[in-house]
């Protein structure tokens, strides 16, 4: 199969982003009912935040606005896996019903092919509250705004969303080899849940789980010190860049084996 490029693929992904977002606006009623669901959503863990922190003036050395911070920035990270991977879900079904072998006779890449098919537009409204949760609590803290500090988040909050990224491909992936994976897939995702927390509130045994089992406190916690905690990053901090690139790579390979061993239903 001939090699293409990156301008051979963003041309390709444009198209299908048209055709897609077409057939989602045919539906408004949908899509906004979906949106506000999205933004209520965000906003009841906003409550919480508040509601808890009536009670506690700060939990294990962290503040409220700092809490606030960790919340809007696993948001953002985990909106490009919300928008842009959420075919994901759908896989499981694909490939039992026998309708993913059409994916493996396309002369491009199967992984790109199958998730440039559905743009979860909704995940923007997620995105605005998310970038506007870590504003507000950016402005409350009194953190630095330069440039560097602007790059340095977006930096890890891109290699954050790798780390979601990651986790969600791997596990729809094990579709490949197991009948319920949707079990897998569901609970991977609601690991996400624990990444708006730092993870020293937890104990050493799910401090160990987060950071090297289901890696979610590469989602927000570590990647966020950078902004947070400038005077006292850790390694992991630093090498999180990294660990989200190699995630994601290990988690592509494992979903393109899967994608390659796939023969149809058999009947």
């Amino acid at each position: 199969m001939k090699k293409r490029g990156l301008g051979f693929y963003l041309r390709i992904y444009r198209k299908i982003l048209a055709q897609d977002l077409k057939s989602k606006m045919s539906y408004r009623a949908d899509f906004i009912i979906s949106t506000i669901g999205m933004i209520c959503t965000n906003i009841s863990g906003f409550v919480g935040f508040w509601v808890m922190f009536r009670n506690f003036p700060s939990i294990n050395g962290w503040s409220y606005y700092e809490m606030l911070f960790l919340y809007g920035f696993s948001l953002v990270s985990i909106t490009p896996v919300q928008c842009l991977f959420d075919n994901n879900w759908a896989l499981r079904g694909q490939v039992y019903s026998g309708d993913f072998i059409k994916y493996c006779f396309r002369p491009i890449n199967m992984f790109f092919y199958y998730q440039s098919e559905v743009f979860d537009i909704k995940g923007l409204g997620q995105l605005a509250f998310g970038i506007g949760t870590i504003a507000y609590s950016w402005n409350k803290i009194g953190l630095e705004f330069s440039f560097i500090a602007c790059f340095k988040l977006v930096v890890f909050l891109i290699t954050a969303s790798l780390v979601m990224i990651a986790l969600q491909n791997a596990a729809a992936a094990t579709c490949f080899w197991i009948q319920n994976s949707y079990y897998v897939l569901e609970l991977t995702f609601r690991f996400k849940d624990y990444s708006k927390y730092p993870i020293t509130i937890f104990n050493k045994a799910f401090r160990f789980i987060f950071t090297f089992i289901f890696p979610i406190a590469f989602i927000a916690y570590y990647p966020s010190l950078v902004i947070l905690r400038p005077d006292a990053i850790p390694v992991l901090t630093w090498i999180s860049p990294f660990i989200g690139i190699i995630f994601f790579y290990i988690s592509y390979r494992i979903w393109m084996y899967g994608a390659s061993k796939y023969t149809g239903t058999g009947s």
